[in-house]
């Protein structure tokens, strides 16, 4: 199984419609995509700095903005079905089908993830795929990324990823890699087998204090 976050970012961009066709077509019972906040969180930032209301309530609206790019992926494309509880994906994945996850806010609380700007749909998704076992974690973002490897460190620093992402990561056993959104065709050779993976792969130091 793939966890495969599709960045927010990529939410006004043309090459979005074409992740969902290769995830649909390539993808059944393998995939679960996992949405991200996109200008649906950037408003909950705005709102925030306006009102100045605390990061607990922020982030259950950015947890909102997942839910609504999620179910904007689904309204784009009627292969995806979107779910919440966690025997659901299985069970989706099970009857090949492809599960957009739409996360709750009150289990990741219940699971001790803090609401906290450090904390984005990154970092979110690693967690996904820690509990339900990925082969591979895979973050598609809209700027461009190449290939090799890259310690988490360095994704943090330049901001590729959030704050907490390197301390949610530690000790996993799957596989993490980051593609652009103009690598969609390297990600489906992937996918199908055909070569293994491309992408720009993640590499978890233990200097990680994060």
């Amino acid at each position: 199984m793939w966890v495969v976050k599709l960045g927010g970012s990529l939410q006004n961009n043309k090459v979005l419609t074409q992740w969902l066709d290769a995830l649909a077509e390539y993808g059944l019972g393998r995939v679960v995509i996992v949405p991200g906040g996109g200008k649906f969180a950037d408003e909950v930032r705005l709102a925030q700095e306006h009102w100045n209301f605390d990061d607990e309530i922020a982030h259950q609206m950015a947890v909102l903005a997942m839910q609504q790019f999620g179910l904007m992926l689904s309204g784009l494309d009627s292969r995806l079905t979107t779910v919440s509880a966690l025997d659901r994906v299985r069970s989706l994945i099970k009857t090949s089908q492809i599960p957009v996850w739409l996360p709750d806010s009150a289990i990741l609380d219940q699971n001790g993830i803090p609401a906290s700007w450090d904390i984005t749909s990154d970092s979110i998704a690693a967690w996904l795929a820690k509990r339900l076992k990925a082969e591979q974690l895979i973050l598609v973002k809209s700027g461009e990324i190449g290939s090799g490897k890259v310690l988490v460190e360095d994704l943090v620093g330049q901001g590729i990823v959030d704050k907490a992402f390197g301390r949610v990561i530690r000790d996993v056993g799957f596989t993490i890699r980051l593609f652009g959104a103009d690598q969609v065709d390297c990600f489906v050779r992937g996918l199908r087998g055909e070569k293994d993976g491309g992408g720009l792969v993640v590499r978890n130091s233990n200097r990680s204090r994060l």
